[in-house]
């Protein structure tokens, strides 16, 4: 696979998704930001009950997510890396939020990337940590679409 490849996928969804090549560009540069090389990239966007059944199998977790990050790479190796996202809590947690359903698809793109960067989100300290991180990315991201 070519080096700094990213992908998206739709694993029975309809969603639209548009600015696909702005926002990847933006991902290689969030991994450049962070010192940490990437190799590939694979977003795959699915329903609710797909990444439950992802969730359960494999991290033995029996409830609804909004992301489930799998590197598939050795710690100290360019990233190579899964992102599964569930469009409906996607969705669900825009309006939850009072946010659009694209910010919250972006705020949960840079968490799983920046999991793969090397943030944590297990400890109060550590999601206040990821939590700036990500608003810091989605100001960047913002100002590169005015």
């Amino acid at each position: 696979m070519r080096k700094n490849s990213i992908h998206f996928f739709y694993q029975d969804v309809q969603f639209g998704f548009p600015n696909r090549t702005m926002l990847k560009g933006f991902l290689k540069k969030l991994f450049s930001k962070e010192q940490t090389p990437l190799q590939s990239l694979n977003v795959i966007f699915c329903t609710d009950e797909e990444l439950l059944s992802i969730n359960a199998r494999f991290l033995n977790h029996h409830y609804y997510t909004d992301i489930i990050t799998f590197p598939l790479s050795q710690k100290g190796d360019p990233v190579e890396a899964e992102l599964y996202i569930s469009i409906d809590r996607i969705r669900d947690n825009a309006r939850l939020n009072k946010t659009s359903i694209k910010q919250e698809l972006h705020r949960v793109i840079f968490h799983g990337c920046l999991h793969l960067t090397g943030y944590n989100d297990k400890s109060s300290q550590e999601i206040k940590i990821i939590r700036e991180r990500e608003d810091h990315y989605l100001r960047l991201y913002a100002k590169m679409n005015k």
